[in-house]
Order: structure tokens, then sequence, then C-alpha cells
């Protein structure tokens, strides 16, 4: 093994490295360190790419260690600044970089360079095409074709709390180099575009995080390829991040993205993340490693913590008044003859826990509603303002109020204010509950559960129709027929029909459980 090993691997260059800068003085060879076993060529060389040509790759599995060599060593001063700053994570493992004594790797005679040297032509072959120089992975406008892009679009459902940019560096930086992240929060969505070093990267992250919760039971992440070959940040603060360039101004909120590229997101003004950066996370750019129990397991997230500062609801929401760290809900243009404080709470507690209810004595057509949290007001908000109910299109916002009072006792209240704090009908009571992924806006279709075996479709379809709803469509699950799927015939209807027959008792000890779907019949 001696003669495949240059001679000061075992010096200078296998000393404990500690993040600080390296011993030695910068040169184009890079000594990696603590390199897994079971890694792939491909994949030591996928952390040079971001900065420059890759010349030259020696492996010593032995070891755990490896060496690149960069075309420039302007190329390698800007790897190793960068990784200093943001340790790599090859397969889960964290690696380490530092400049080698070596100014060239001269690996012609040694054995078992075959495949470093294929690795090399290979990867160099397919970035020449890919980063758009050769044209030939991309279309006319310069943009890639999906699949060959190394950025990907990434939608957080369920945001049940706060993720910040750092969450998605942290979690993403599991599957390869990340350049740049932009946040933003788009059709009531929190969405970020993130590009990595290098396709085969994004295309690992996307196939592994699609669909996985980063939370438990909830933020969902939906990952896909973005049309765009390359992100343009301006600025480095919580919204959007650079991590090649540390030199960029803060910005102090401006939208982090370049006019010419709010075409692809429709249109300017969407750019302002929900949340700021997660309580316990590190400014700028040196993430603490504490915090995110990544687990090893390819395809699950594990449970993450989450901050104690996003449980509590105070997690400071950007760019909205200082207002909306509040829990309070005020719903305007209600329907002041048909609404009830307990029709309210039916219909917001699809969304959260609710506390209390007071529709205004003077002005009926006006109520307040507490939620649980912060985050829970925030999602009944996003998913119920601008709905239509009982002929009157409902208008939802975040109240200046931080509680709903109770009245004093002998106050005249004509019922209008209740207290639901210790309802058994809250769905999200129980932490990791299933119900957390489960949460929909409202849709002409209603999802039903909790049917007990006696129960025929025609009593179910004669239940609604007899209600006074419009049933155009009805099915059992399959493999499950204590739940089946309605169709109504409006969003309206469906959101009357959940009010009205939710928790109708159906007999046989079983209250019927009404919830929106994302499936139609």
């Amino acid at each position: 093994m001696s003669n495949s090993t240059p001679s000061t691997a075992n010096g200078n260059d296998s000393r404990t490295f500690k993040g600080i800068r390296s011993p030695c003085g910068p040169s184009r060879v890079l000594h990696v360190r603590k390199v897994p076993i079971e890694v792939s060529e491909a994949e030591v060389i996928s952390l040079g790419v971001p900065f420059g040509k890759v010349t030259n790759l020696l492996m010593l599995k032995g070891k755990n260690q490896a060496f690149i060599e960069m075309a420039s060593e302007e190329a390698a001063i800007t790897m190793v600044n960068y990784y200093t700053a943001a340790t790599p994570h090859v397969r889960n493992q964290p690696v380490y970089i530092q400049y080698s004594n070596h100014r060239e790797l001269k690996t012609d005679n040694l054995p078992n360079q075959g495949r470093a040297q294929a690795a090399l032509q290979a990867v160099n072959a397919m970035h020449s095409g890919n980063m758009g120089l050769s044209g030939s992975a991309s279309s006319s406008d310069g943009t890639l074709m999906p699949g060959q892009s190394p950025v990907l679009r990434i939608i957080v459902e369920n945001l049940f709390y706060p993720v910040s940019l750092e969450v998605l560096h942290q979690i993403f930086s599991k599957f390869g180099t990340v350049l740049k992240i932009i946040t933003f929060t788009k059709n009531n969505q929190f969405q970020a575009l993130l590009q990595y070093a290098d396709p085969l990267n994004a295309h690992h992250a996307k196939v592994t995080l699609d669909g996985q919760n980063i939370y438990n039971a909830c933020c969902t992440l939906r990952v896909e390829f973005s049309k765009l070959a390359s992100l343009n940040v301006k600025y480095n603060n919580d919204k959007s991040r650079d991590f090649t360039r540390l030199d960029l101004p803060s910005g102090d909120g401006q939208p982090a993205l370049d006019p010419g590229m709010t075409a692809a997101f429709g249109g300017p003004g969407i750019i302002s993340s929900p949340y700021a950066g997660a309580a316990g996370f590190a400014p700028a750019i040196g993430f603490p490693q504490a915090g995110l129990s990544m687990p090893t397991m390819p395809g699950a997230l594990g449970p993450l913590a989450i901050p104690s500062s996003a449980v509590a609801g105070r997690m400071p929401i950007h760019g909205m008044p200082p207002g909306a760290l509040h829990s309070v809900l005020l719903v305007s243009n209600l329907n002041p003859d048909s609404i009830s404080p307990h029709g309210l709470f039916i219909l917001f507690g699809v969304y959260g826990d609710v506390h209390r209810v007071k529709i205004l004595f003077n002005k009926k057509e006006n109520a307040l509603i507490q939620m649980a949290d912060a985050t829970q007001a925030q999602l009944a908000m996003s998913h119920l303002n601008g709905q239509r109910l009982y002929g009157k299109v409902m208008r939802v916002t975040i109240s200046k109020h931080q509680t709903v009072q109770l009245p004093r006792e002998g106050q005249e209240d004509q019922g209008l204010t209740k207290d639901f704090s210790g309802s058994p009908l809250h769905r999200f009571k129980k932490p990791g509950s299933k119900n957390f992924q489960n949460i929909f806006p409202p849709s002409a279709t209603l999802h039903l559960s909790n049917i007990p075996p006696s129960i025929t479709d025609d009593i179910l379809k004669d239940l609604f129709g007899g209600s006074g709803y419009t049933v155009k469509a009805f099915k059992f699950f399959q493999k499950d027929r204590k739940m089946a799927l309605i169709q109504l015939g409006s969003v309206e209807e469906a959101i009357q029909a959940l009010i009205d027959l939710h928790n109708h008792d159906l007999g046989e000890n079983h209250h019927l459980r009404v919830s929106f779907s994302k499936s139609t019949i």
C-alpha cells in the first residue's frame, strides 16, 4: 500500500483537523480525511466540481483518505474556505478537507488508478453537458430539461412548525454540496429553490426526500427538479444565501431574487419567507450539527428536534406586522343568520385546535377565534380566507388581540362566546397524530371516517342528501370500509356539510369524522 501513498500522507496531511486553517499553505492538491470506506470515486470528485475542474484523484481506501487535484489554486482556495465554514457530508458522514503539501498528484504508475481516471472523465463529461456549456442537456432558452438540473424546487406542506433556510441546508447537505438556497412564499406555501454542485446530488436528494416529513408527522417535503439551470442570489440573509460568496450584503430584507428570475415564480413580491431562522441555529454560515438528529437510514428523516420557541408559537413571522405572532383570528363578512360559535369551532378545527370563539355582540358578522398557537392560526387563515360560507365570502386575518376574553359573570352575551379548550373534538391534541398529515384546503370531496360496519352507502348518501346537500358521487375505501369519500355539489356545500355533520352520531358508539380530501372520486 505504501507505494500508492504520497510521501507526506501520514505527516502533515493526516494531522487532526479541527476546522481551523490548515497547517499547509494553499495548494491545488487537497487532502480529504474520514472518507467512508464505501464511497465511490465520483462522490469524492463531486466535492470539488462546484469550485472548478477536478484534474486528478487518488483514493486511499485503507486509510479513509483521498487526494483531489483541482485545475487551479484559486478553485482550491474557494473550496477550502467554503468547506471550513460548512462541513461537507458524504454518505451522511462529515469529511474534512485541507491543503496538501503536494503541488500536484503524480499517479500515472500507481495501481487501481483506472477507476479514478474513468470517474474523472465521466464527471467532467457530464458537467460540460449539464452545466449548459455544450448545450447537450439544455433547451434553446438555456434552461435545463427536467431531471438534468442541479436546482431543486422544494415545497413544504403541513407547515405546523417553522422551517428555516438553515434547516433545509442541514437536511439537503446530506446528499452533496449545497451552493445556494432561496426561500419564498407562493400560493400561501413555503417554498425554496436549492442549487447543488452536481445534478447527481439533486437527483439523489429528490428520490430520497420527496414525501418525507421534516418533523414528526408534519412539514412534508415535496421535491421536484426546477427548470432553472442555476440561481442568482444577491443577498445573504435568512431568506436567501449563496454559500460560495460570503461577501454578499444582507440586503435588509430586500427581495433575494434577480428581477429577471422572478418570472420563474410568477411575479415580484412573493419572496418573503414566513419564518426567521430557527432558534438554536447559528446565523450566517457555520451550522451546528446539533438539533437535527439525522438517522443514517436513507428514506427517512426521523425525528428532528423542533425548536422549543416554535412549539410555543413564539417564532417571529417575517414580513408581517408584530401582531402576526398572535394566535387569535378575526373573521369578518360572516352570515349572522347562519353562523354559530360551534360551527366556527368545527370549521376552524380542521386546521388547528380552537380554544375560544366570540361572535361580536354589536357586529354579528364578525368573530374572534383563538387557536392553540400562532402556526395553527396562520394555517387556518391561509386555507379559509376567501372561502364562501352560507352565501358570503369569508375574510380571515390575524387579530391584534392576544386572547379572546370570556364574558364576566352576569354579563349579557346571548351565548356568543364559547370556551372550547376542554373539548373532546380537538383533532391535534396528540403529538404526532396522523391528522397532521391530512390537512387539505376546502374541497367539494369530503373524507369520511369512523363509519361502523352496519352503515351502508345509501344510509350515508341519505344522511347528506336529507340535510340538503347534492351528493354527486360516493365510494367506500376498498381496503377499509370504515372510511369513504363523498363528492358534493360545490366547495361551499362541502364546507357547510362538514360543519353540520362532523361528529354526527351514527349509532353503535360511532361518531362520523369529516375532513376535506385531496382526492376526487
